[in-house]
């Protein structure tokens, strides 16, 4: 039976650069961003597993004997958990906990999440467990910003815990903890697992990032974490327009085969700046001072033009990069571009109002603001009374 109550919390991410050629086999770096999910975990009434996501209006909750029931209808004839199936295989049946063959609603999909991973988990770590599971996510949904991985990561870490698989690190009077390499490496596999039941065939990249935190790279499916990373502090802008990533991505691809001796060389470029990138990062020191930006900042605007010659740019990333560069900041498209979310600099030297102020110029176009940082730690646990006011009210509050 579990006894605490308790918060997991993941960031999301944002792709600093590398977005689009990185489909091509070069580098990407991704980074954490600190804006996160968080999970409360609280010991529920004995033989019942409940769940609320306020985000996407799901509130449900299950007897265990009935998930038991289910795991072993998934599962067959087999015993355990390599006998249920992989990513959404098997897990839209019509009967499956009410949801329809071939759902796709978020709300589906987030709850189709959560049963495979806890009765996955469960089926090979224990029992499932009597919980009460609430999770709230500053990360706005369907953005590019990894908010469907730092669910999963949350998810993983939280019934592995609860399921004995890993340890419960945080100590008695301790704010915050984070799990061993070991134990994440497994929090990070399961949450893989999530992300298949919700994306099909995802990249491992957001779950990482959610994990480890920090920045990766990534390229031709292999991750490798940065050595070292510091924190930087940026605007990130959703400019609210929406995109298909899956048409952006077939627009580069006939823009190559069109002209390929002009577009590989942007590619390679973009390749260039991402490892060049990582170099400057890794050099850094963890609290940089503003001499450390201009070379960032050159990198940012370098980028944002190759993503416009890729044809991935929109007129609200122009509007969004001339209002930014009237406040002598700098900023790139982040994700598939046509729209989305972009980023800005933020170095050190920059004051409050003059923050506040491209903010307000931002919104004043219609686009939605956060001034945040990447390079955030991965997924850690924490005492409820640690965290801060405004999640502590949104966790009390849904």
């Amino acid at each position: 039976m579990w006894a605490r109550e308790l918060a997991v919390s993941a960031p999301g991410k944002v792709i600093l650069h590398g977005e689009h050629a990185v489909v091509l086999g070069k580098v990407a770096l991704a980074v954490a961003l600190d804006l996160r999910t968080f999970l409360r975990l609280r010991p529920g009434a004995e033989g019942r597993l409940s769940v609320s996501l306020p985000g996407v209006d799901v509130r449900r909750s299950w007897d265990t004997p009935d998930l038991l029931a289910l795991r072993g209808r998934i599962a067959g004839k087999g015993r355990g958990e390599e006998r249920l199936p992989r990513g959404r295989e098997g897990l839209s049946a019509p009967d499956f906990a009410g949801i329809a063959a071939g759902a796709s609603a978020p709300e589906s999909l987030a709850t189709l999440a959560f049963l495979y991973m806890c009765l996955a988990i469960s089926a090979k770590y224990g029992d499932v467990p009597s919980v009460d599971i609430l999770v709230w996510s500053e990360l706005p949904t369907g953005a590019g910003l990894g908010s469907s991985a730092a669910y999963a990561v949350c998810l993983a870490a939280a019934l592995l815990m609860v399921c004995g698989a890993i340890s419960c690190p945080l100590q008695e009077g301790e704010s915050t903890a984070r799990w061993t390499e070991e134990e994440l490496t497994l929090i990070n596999s399961w949450a893989f697992r999530g992300e298949q039941v919700i994306h099909g065939n995802p990249s491992g990249v957001d779950n990482a990032v959610g994990t480890w935190g920090g920045a990766l790279r990534y390229q031709a499916g292999k991750i490798t974490p940065l050595k070292r990373v510091p924190t930087l502090r940026i605007l990130l802008t959703n400019t609210k327009v929406p995109r298909s990533t899956k048409v952006l991505v077939a627009g580069v691809k006939e823009k190559i085969l069109k002209f390929p001796a002009i577009m590989n060389p942007v590619l390679d470029s973009i390749d260039a700046i991402s490892q060049e990138c990582q170099n400057v990062l890794e050099a850094m020191p963890a609290n940089p001072s503003p001499e450390h930006y201009p070379v960032l900042e050159e990198f940012f605007d370098i980028n944002q033009h190759h993503l416009n010659v890729l044809g991935v740019g929109h007129p609200s990333l122009d509007r969004l990069c001339q209002v930014t560069a009237s406040h002598s900041l700098h900023s790139k498209l982040t994700g598939a571009g046509g729209g989305g979310c972009a980023i800005t600099l933020l170095p050190p030297d920059t004051s409050p109002p003059a923050v506040e102020a491209a903010k307000q110029d931002l919104c004043a176009c219609g686009f939605e603001c956060w001034e945040t940082k990447i390079g955030a730690p991965g997924v850690s646990l924490h005492s409820c009374s640690s965290l801060s006011a405004q999640v502590l009210h949104a966790l009390a509050r849904s």
